[in-house]
Parts: structure tokens; sequence; C-alpha cells
């Protein structure tokens, strides 16, 4: 899916004329609109309570976020507005600079973020590793937690999470019973909301939480602190000022409220995607739209805003096809804040705290620390979180993100060297895994000391990268090794090679070299001089060391699982076409894999006896393939040689049940296959016909359950379907078979 694609689709209504549009936008896009004014206004009033900014801030941008993102930006259902991932940031630059000076470091910080979407740099940002921005997540909702519970029981929210925590015993011995009351009322209802029916569940449950706690709040027989909303919204439109001190602080404060913002935005537009497929965001004119949006509530007087996920997902849930549904619910906000401001004031702070408790807690999931201890990420998360929690929230990042780049700098350098003697011999092996860098010159000196002086040693190497050091030493190694009467094998597996260390400046090897070394051979196009003595060589080099524990158990077990009979054609490699290794198939081959008549083959009647009564095969197969010539000789009637011919007459069956018509032929040519490739299959049921006639399979399968079947492998697709006596069958990639039937 391209991200820089228009994010309309060919059939958006948009371009399917003014009416259908409106059918659109008044089937969809408006009921959906009102879902997503529901569940965005409680959460903008807590928020720009967590922030310590005034109440009507959260408002405008919740405006803008609708408005303005909604028509700028590159997601058709994407919402934003105020987030609580800000929050933190929020309320430090208003303890630092003042409300004012922070709507200034806003529209900064939205013109930073029009800048990343013009530079096309929107993908860049979604390379910081999950496990930060989990942790970074997770620490906001700590703090959200550890403030907001202070206004819960009463009190107010304090400037750092240390204070909070050392504070909480005396908040909690002056406890205020009814904004308590209020507060969990709201947490109660939050939790059991998911557990009530399915219709009900329509109406946003924060909603419903903070419309009964405010109404509790109103019949209380105690006084209960209340959201104070000076003047009307308008009234709360006014432009930034420019912070004073040090700019440096400012500077950071716009880029951290940028860089947050982007990663939020971004993080839920992939999110939406999945769930809205037919609708792709376009990640740099996100970033413009979020921009802007930025920039107009910096400069009327709002908080920062980012795209919010539970909004965007819950839009999109709810059914909207445009952007009709995003701009609506800005307007239902505005015309809320300024026709209803008076019921905002009714709203009881700790009604707020306690629907931003429950968001902070939520921050905070079992899924993604279970994930972090999966990958090996633990620490990264804790150590971020705590920096988050208990520093700031831009040097919780950066110790986060040095931590993960520490993790993946170990990992990616990291290489495994092992040296061992050979039990009951005087050989060592010493093994080198991963990438060789300067890094492990302490530990490939170590373990290279270990190996005994004279030994003959066996260096296998499976590695990627190798540089100039390691490379000396481990030349400068086997000099010495073999002056001392040792000799010293290389067998090198990886992509990095001992020879071509030297040649230029170390880089890392690619894979497809070894894929391209390992089926080589099958690719050569002319006749090279000597080739088999050229392939042991190979071999020797590369995998017979791989080969030798495996075979060398194989000594005194000649058994075999399998009786394989195929064509001597050269192009079919049995133990590749069905993944087995040596020992596990008894192979016999022949022109057209034929089993003659009545045993008047004396080679292939004594090898299926052998198989069946010596190494109590509990399979037997006849292979065919495509393209076979002896099928085409068959089929076209071609004069042979008195010895081919006389062969060919084996199959002359074959042919003739072939022009009778037959059940395999009939669903070869359903699949498409040619006369002769059809003919091929038909023969390979015919000889499955003969071999169950045979009294030694019979035999086999009555007394032992011997399974018996027929195999055609088409070349061209590398394909190998399973042939019966009347049908054939594809395999799938499960491994299940698939019938071919003719129409």
């Amino acid at each position: 899916m391209s991200i820089d694609t228009d994010p309309a689709p060919r059939t958006s209504p948009f371009r399917a004329g003014i009416p259908e549009l409106f059918a659109v936008i008044g089937r969809h896009d408006l009921p959906a609109s009102v879902v997503v004014f529901l569940v965005a206004l409680p959460l903008s009033l807590g928020i720009a309570v967590a922030s310590g900014a005034p109440v009507a801030a959260g408002l405008i941008a919740a405006v803008v976020g609708g408005v303005v993102a909604g028509l700028l930006g590159g997601s058709a259902v994407q919402v934003s507005g105020p987030t609580a991932s800000l929050t933190v940031v929020v309320a430090e630059s208003v303890h630092q600079f003042g409300w004012t000076a922070t709507c200034f470091i806003t529209a900064g910080a939205g013109v930073l973020q029009i800048l990343f979407g013009s530079s096309r740099v929107a993908r860049a940002a979604l390379a910081i590793t999950p496990v930060v921005v989990h942790a970074m997540l997770a620490g906001i909702g700590v703090i959200i937690a550890l403030q907001q519970v202070h206004v819960l029981l009463g009190g107010n929210s304090l400037s750092s999470s240390f204070a909070s925590i050392v504070a909480l015993p005396n908040q909690l011995m002056s406890v205020h019973r009814g904004d308590l009351a209020v507060g969990v009322v709201v947490i109660v209802i939050l939790i059991a909301w998911k557990f009530v029916p399915l219709p009900v569940r329509v109406v946003p449950g924060p909603l419903v939480a903070v419309v009964f706690a405010t109404v509790l709040s109103l019949v209380l027989p105690t006084h209960v602190e209340r959201i104070v909303l000076n003047g009307s919204l308008l009234d709360s439109i006014g432009l930034p000022t420019i912070p004073s001190g040090s700019w440096s602080a400012v500077a950071v404060t716009m880029l951290t409220i940028a860089l947050i913002a982007s990663v939020e935005s971004l993080l839920s537009a992939v999110a939406v995607d999945k769930s809205r497929p037919d609708k792709p965001t376009n990640f740099d004119r996100e970033l413009i739209g979020q921009g802007s949006a930025n920039v107009v509530s910096g400069l009327l007087g709002g908080l920062p805003v980012a795209a919010v996920i539970v909004r965007s997902i819950t839009n999109a849930h709810a059914g909207a096809q445009t952007r009709a549904a995003t701009v609506l619910h800005g307007i239902w906000v505005l015309v809320f804040a300024v026709a209803l401001a008076g019921l905002v004031q009714q709203v009881p702070k700790a009604a707020l705290a306690g629907l931003l408790i429950l968001i902070g807690v939520q921050l905070v999931k079992l899924a993604h620390i279970r994930l972090a201890r999966r990958n090996g990420e633990l620490y990264v998360y804790l150590a971020t979180v705590l920096g988050v929690v208990f520093l700031n929230l831009l040097q919780g990042m950066v110790i986060g993100l040095l931590l993960s780049f520490a993790l993946l700098l170990w990992r990616v350098v990291r290489v495994t060297i092992i040296a061992e003697p050979v039990a009951g011999e005087r050989r060592w092996v010493v093994t080198i895994d991963g990438t060789c860098t300067f890094l492990a010159m302490p530990k490939l000196t170590a373990e290279l000391a270990k190996v005994a002086s004279g030994a003959e040693v066996t260096i296998e190497m499976t590695v990627d990268f190798l540089d100039h050091a390691t490379y000396q030493l481990i030349t400068d190694w086997t000099t010495q090794h073999e002056s001392d009467g040792g000799i010293v094998e290389f067998v090198e597996i990886g992509s990095a090679r001992m020879a071509g260390a030297e040649a230029g400046p170390p880089e890392r090897g690619h894979s497809r070299q070894v894929i391209d070394e390992a089926i080589g051979p099958w690719r050569r196009t002319g006749i090279r001089e000597d080739p088999i003595a050229a392939g042991i060589a190979a071999y020797h080099r590369g995998h017979a060391h791989l080969m030798r524990p495996h075979l060398d158990g194989l000594r005194h077990r000649p058994d075999a699982d399998t009786f394989f009979l195929t064509c001597a054609d050269a192009r079919i490699v049995p133990n590749v076409i069905t993944n087995s290794g040596p020992g596990d198939l008894f192979t016999v081959r022949n022109v057209g894999n034929l089993v003659p008549a009545g045993g008047s083959d004396v080679s292939v009647e004594a090898a299926l006896i052998y198989a069946l009564e010596k190494l109590d095969v509990r399979a037997v197969v006849v292979c065919g393939h495509s393209g076979c010539g002896a099928m085409e000789a068959l089929h076209r009637e071609v004069r042979t040689g008195c010895g081919l011919g006389d062969w060919l007459e084996h199959a002359r069956p074959s042919l003739d049940r072939f022009r009778l018509g037959h059940p395999v032929a009939d669903a070869a040519a359903f699949a498409g296959f040619t006369e002769v490739d059809q003919l091929g299959m038909v023969n390979v049921a015919l000889q499955l016909e003969r071999l169950y006639a045979h009294p030694v399979v019979r035999y086999g399968i009555e007394e032992r359950g011997v399974a018996v079947s027929g195999l055609f492998f088409d070349i061209a697709t590398a394909r190998v379907i399973e042939v019966t006596v009347d049908g054939i069958a594809e395999f799938d990639d499960a491994g299940s078979r698939v019938a071919a039937e003719p129409v």
C-alpha cells in the first residue's frame, strides 16, 4: 500500500456527484459525527483540566482538530483533537512559560509538523521502535493517574510524579468524600459499560459516566469542586505571547510537542488503515494537516492537537465515509461550547479526574509489557517508563531510544564463537556464527587458544560480515597453527568469505549469494571442464561437514522409508521435491518411470522386492513428470532403436487407455496440461494399477499397511501433483490436497 497516493479511493463519494455526496453524508457521516462528538467532549474537557490550561482551550482544540485537520489531513476518517499523550509536556510548558506562551509554542510545533510533511519524512517517524512508543504512553498514563488521583481525593494535581507520590499519604488523610464519590462513580460506570447490552453501548461510556456523575453531584449534600469557565468560548480566544526566558528550552518543548503529536498521529493512521484499508492515509499530507491545525489552535488559544486513535477508530466503526464526519464533529463541539457553556461549568472536576485516571491506567497495556519481555526489551520498556515518570517526557524518550539502539547494536554485532574437540578424535571444530568484527577479537582469541597444538581443525564460518581485523587474526592464527604441524580446513557457509576480505572495504554479504552458490550448478547452460570434479570440490568446501554426522549415523542402518520409482530425466531430483534426505528414499530410475507387467524387467522387480521384504519400506511411490521424452515419443509413435522401442512397449497400454479416454486425462486437461503431460499422468495411474496387483506390494498393503501413491512433477511451475488411479489433486501450502475436477 503506497502512502503517497490520494487517500480517496476511485469510487469515492466526492467523485460521484453532489446529490450522491449529500446522500452519503446524511446516511453515514452525520450519525458518525454525533457519536464522535459525544466521545470527544468529555475527553477534551478532562485533558484541558489535566494540562493546567483553561477549560475553553480543550474545546477550541477539539473544534480546530475536527475542522482544520479534518479538511487538510491525509486521512478521510481520522479524528484529531486534544490528546492525553501531550498532557504532561503541556503541563510542564504551562508551569515554565505560562499559558499564552504555551500557545505560541503550540503554533511553532505546528510549523515544524508542516515542515516535516513538506519534506516527506513521515515514514521516518514510524522508524521509532514500538517498545519506546509503548513505554512513553505508559509513562504518560502513570503520570496522569498520579496527578489526577489527588483531584479525585479532593485536592489539586501536583507538578511532578515524585511530589505526587510523596504527598499521597497526606492527601489520603484529608479525603473530600463528595469528590471521591463522584470520581469513583465515573470509574465504576466506565469499567462496567463494556458489560451492558450492545444496543445501550451505542451511547459512549465516558459521556454517560460524566453526565451521571454531574447529576449525582447536584444532589449530594456536600460541596463538590466544579469546572470554571471564564466567559464564553469566543471570549477565550486570544493571540499567544512570545515566551520569555531560555529559547533553547522553548525550542526543545516545541520540538517535543511536534514529535509526539506527529508520531501519535501516524501510529493512529496505521491502526485506522488496518480497519479501513479502502481509505488509505497519505502520511505526509496528514502531517501537514496536523501541523496546520496546531498553528490555528495555538493562534486561537487552544491546546495542541493530534490524531486520537480512540476517536478515529470510533469514527471508522460508526460508518464514516468521508471527511464530513470529522468536520461535523468539530462543528458540534463549537455549537455546544457557545450555546451550552453553562452546562460545562456544572461538571465536577472529580468526574473528569476519574475519567482521566482510567485513561491513564489503560495506557499501561499488559500486552505491550508481555511483548517487550518476549522480545528481550523489557528493560528498555522499564527504563523509558521510569525516565518519563521521574524526569520528563523528552529525557525518557531519549533514554529509551539510546537503550534500544544499544540493544540493536549488540544484537547486530553479536557473534557466537565456540571451539571444542570432536569426541574420540584428534580433531577440533571452531564455529564462528554471526557478524565478525573487531569487537569479537577478545572472544575469538580466547577460543582459538583452546585448540590443541598440531590438531586437525575445521573452522566453520557462518558469517555475514568480516572486517579486516578479525580476518587478519584468523589468518595469523592459521599460519601459526599450520607451522606447528596442524591442519586447518575452512568451511564457509555464510555470505562473507575469507577470500574476499582483502579485495576492498568490508561489506555485509547478501544471503542471495549463498542461494546462488547452492543452486548455481543447476543453472549451467554450457559444458564446463570436468564439472563433476568442480562440484565435488565445492561439496567438500561447503557442505560435506554438515552431511558427515548424519551419514555417519547411517553407516549400519541401510533402511529407507519409501520405495521411489521415477524417470531417468536429470531434471527430477527426488529428495528435493519430497523434502527428504539421505537414507529416506530407496530410489529406482528408468526411462518413463515404468513398472513392467508380470515382472518382465528383472531390475525393477528386484528393487521392489528388496525394498519391501528387506528394507520394510512403508510407502511405494511412482513419479512422472512434465515434458517427458519417453511419453512424447510414445504419443507421437516415433520410431526408435530396438532397445528403446522394446522398452517403450511396456508403456503401450498407457497410450491405449489415454486414447480411449481416462478420468485422469480429463482432470489433467481441465487443469490446462498438454496431451503429452496428460499421457504422462495416465501412465502414472497405470503403473499404480500394476503396483496394486503385484503380489509383494499387495502383501505389504495387507500386512503392514504400506501406502501406494502416484506423483507428477510439473517442471515449469515446480509443482508436485498427486495422481490416483482415477484423478489428480494439487497440494496447497498447508499440505492439503485440492482435487481438480473436469467441467
